[in-house]
């Protein structure tokens, strides 16, 4: 088996640089108000702020051990393609993260717009994180 780590940890700094655009200016009003947050008050937000540190922190070394597995896979399939990782990365996303997360809707309630929108996130993030891991294989 043969990982790039260099591919892994750009990948990961790929996804966390597209969640920072995804639910900041792209779909950050959006996503505050499926979370229900929309209508928070200042002093709970700067709670938020102050906690987010730790919260990027443990996302950052989630998208670590996603990039990794990601690489792993495509390096077990002898993908040398950027258009045959993406179709990985799909295959992996509909699998693992897709059909996982439909029971944020089916058992907490959660709404299916936020489901849509978290997993086109997954999506886009995993197809980027693809690309990468591919061109630097």
């Amino acid at each position: 088996m043969v990982v790039n780590l260099v591919g892994v940890v750009a990948a990961a700094i790929a996804s966390f640089i597209i969640g920072a655009i995804w639910y900041g200016p792209l779909f950050g009003r959006k996503w505050m108000s499926l979370m229900g947050w929309g209508k928070m008050k200042k002093g709970d937000i700067d709670k938020m702020k102050k906690s987010a540190g730790k919260g990027y922190a443990t996302g950052f070394i989630g998208f670590l051990v996603l990039s990794y597995v990601l690489a792993y896979f495509l390096d077990v399939t002898q993908t040398t393609t950027i258009a045959a990782g993406m179709q990985i990365a799909f295959l992996a996303w509909l699998g693992f993260v897709a059909t996982v997360t439909a029971g944020s809707v089916i058992w907490e309630g959660k709404s299916k717009d936020l489901y849509f929108l978290n997993n086109a996130y997954q999506l886009v993030s995993m197809l980027v994180m693809s690309a990468i891991l591919v061109y630097l294989m």
